[in-house]
């Protein structure tokens, strides 16, 4: 690892980008589980569901498309989005300090 990140600003900033990376990860995973209509009964469905919706809860029913799979695509999509810029964001400005 080169020396300019080493320090823990930079690091930081890269457990930041880490974080909203996953995030935006298991809200994408959601998204497709959905449109593949995934077995709702199995367990990592749920756990990816359950955890897609806590994450989602502030954009999950922003969108009143009248086609479900709309308003999953727009509503998680969008926090997925939103996880991204911000996170990255707030680590690239970690990263030039």
């Amino acid at each position: 690892m080169s020396p300019r990140y080493r320090n823990g600003s930079n690091q930081a900033g890269t457990v930041i980008a880490i974080v909203a990376d996953v995030m935006a990860l298991i809200l994408g995973l959601w998204i497709l589980m959905y449109l593949l209509d995934a077995n709702r009964a199995n367990d990592l469905v749920q756990f990816v569901h359950n955890l897609a919706s806590w994450l989602a809860g502030w954009s999950r029913d922003l969108f009143t498309f009248d086609e479900a799979w709309a308003r999953v695509v727009a509503g998680y999509g969008l926090a997925a989005v939103v996880y991204l810029f911000i996170g990255h964001a707030i680590a690239n400005r970690m990263h030039r300090h």
